[in-house]
């Protein structure tokens, strides 16, 4: 299995294949591929993304089968079955990169922000449950600023979520943090322009990479 920093490049060489519009052919099943996969698998990184149809994680990184683990919810949010997830990937498959992808005007996240500033409630108990885990870093975010600007701060709270999900990951699983100790496991977050197409890495990157 490639170490962590080396997942990182291919993911963003594979992104800027994506925006100049140069996507390979590893995006597309082939019945090889297939065969080759049916014993075992070994994506080289874990992707915790949003469900919106608009960033699709293979698609963005122009990677194929077998090439990443992908779990999606709506905000990218973390609960017990996305971290339980997250675990079962790296200690099972020795994958040692997980990058949280969050994307600009990500709507569960404008929405939470929409009820912080005293907008619309969400009624439904289970849509609450995503709001709950997106609030706090929002109203964090939000103490004692001056919302002057509503577009920057959707997109600070859109990175704001980011960062309380890869923080999660990172302290809030024992078997997690015992891999970041001894194993080298990279948790970053990330965050995919809908208007570019370009995936900024902005959270928990080392700096020599």
């Amino acid at each position: 299995m490639i170490t962590a920093l080396e997942a990182l490049s291919r993911l963003r060489e594979g992104n800027l294949r994506f925006v100049e519009n140069q996507s390979s052919a590893l995006a597309t099943s082939n019945p090889a591929r297939r065969a080759a996969l049916l014993e075992r698998q070994e994506p080289f990184a874990i992707v915790l993304g949003c469900s919106d149809s608009r960033v699709p994680a293979e698609m963005v990184f122009d990677q194929g089968l077998g090439d990443l683990f992908v779990i999606r919810v709506a905000g990218n949010i973390v609960a017990p079955s996305q971290v339980g997830s997250v675990e079962f990937a790296a200690s099972r498959f020795g994958t040692r990169l997980v990058v949280v992808l969050g994307h600009s005007q990500c709507g569960a996240v404008m929405a939470t922000l929409e009820e912080v500033l005293g907008g619309s409630t969400t009624q439904s108990s289970n849509l609450r449950s995503i709001v709950n885990r997106v609030r706090p870093s929002i109203e964090t975010m939000i103490a004692g600023r001056k919302v002057d600007d509503l577009n920057a701060l959707a997109r600070d709270a859109v990175r704001a979520n980011v960062r309380a999900s890869t923080d999660h990951l990172r302290h809030g699983s024992d078997s997690l943090e015992k891999l970041i100790r001894t194993e080298d496991l990279l948790i970053v977050g990330a965050e995919y322009s809908l208007e570019s197409g370009v995936v900024e890495f902005f959270d928990g990157v080392p700096e020599a990479d």
